[in-house]
């Protein structure tokens, strides 16, 4: 460490501490995004975008949100694919009103969940914190390649 030759005292970088109940400074990463950005992104268009992030992102809070968006939108995308095709083949072969019903209260619950979770997780991991969908969260974790995140 160098020092003053006048005085003594240490030359150098000062370092400062951060007041009291500010919010932590996220370091940007290889991309150029702060992790809170990039965690958002993950969900922006739903397993897509966790696909790209879950390949280009090290971080583990990147990558968790990644793999949570794979698992997340990738499952409601298969489950209303089948819950489309399998019910529409079966109303039009049978001609009930019955299962018309049920389609569209599955397809519009499928609909809001998937609206719901999107604004969540997009809102959370843009806040910094780790939003862990019960049923999605392990299969996330370890898709991410670690279970402890």
């Amino acid at each position: 460490m160098a020092v003053c030759p006048q005085c003594g005292a240490p030359t150098g970088p000062v370092v400062a501490a951060a007041p009291a109940g500010t919010p932590p400074v996220i370091a940007p990463a290889t991309t150029g995004l702060p992790e809170n950005v990039a965690g958002l992104l993950c969900y922006l268009l739903g397993w897509l975008t966790g696909i790209i992030f879950l390949l280009i992102d090290k971080r583990p809070f990147v990558r968790f949100h990644a793999a949570q968006s794979i698992v997340v939108f990738g499952t409601l995308t298969i489950l209303r694919i089948v819950i489309t095709y399998g019910l529409v083949e079966g109303m039009f072969g049978m001609h009930s009103l019955g299962l018309l019903g049920l389609w569209s209260m599955l397809s519009l619950l499928i609909g809001l969940l998937t609206l719901i979770l999107w604004i969540l997780l997009m809102v959370t991991a843009f806040q910094g914190k780790r939003f862990e969908v019960p049923i999605a969260a392990p299969f996330a974790k370890s898709l991410a390649g670690s279970s402890k995140i």
